[in-house]
């Protein structure tokens, strides 16, 4: 028979495991929207970006937005997939955030404040996606 202050660990670990997985959810999903509008800005128009001249990843700001539009659509969906708990958004989450991370890092010079947020917004998605133990998790399959 456990003890009562071993039935409380056991909800309370497993509340902060849900509270972590909405923390990243609500993060994917803010950040997935605001990517979709800079992927919007990128492709409609290209002036509303800095422009740094011999930068070594030098992309056209057109296809930046595309790369950002589709990442911040999948962040959306992946979002919605971890607010219902699904076991397969984790796993996408992590792989995902760790992808925007990249991508904003390429993009910095374009826009270096938001992509050194963003950049900082995925590292805590993906260290609140990695603390859950899979025993403290209560996410259906």
């Amino acid at each position: 028979m456990s003890s009562p202050s071993n039935t409380r660990t056991d909800s309370s670990s497993s509340t902060a495991a849900g509270g972590l997985t909405i923390f990243a959810a609500v993060m994917l999903l803010i950040g997935g929207t605001l990517s979709v509008f800079r992927g919007i800005m990128g492709i409609a128009e290209d002036d509303v970006f800095v422009n740094t001249p011999n930068y070594v990843f030098k992309f056209d700001l057109t296809s930046w937005g595309w790369i950002h539009l589709v990442l911040g659509a999948i962040s959306v969906v992946v979002g919605i997939g971890l607010l219902r708990l699904s076991f397969w958004a984790r796993i996408l989450g992590v792989a995902l955030a760790g992808l925007i991370i990249i991508a904003n890092f390429l993009s910095m010079p374009y826009y270096p404040f938001w992509s050194i947020t963003v950049i900082a917004i995925c590292g805590f998605v993906i260290w609140a996606l990695c603390v859950v133990r899979p025993d403290d998790r209560t996410l259906a399959a």
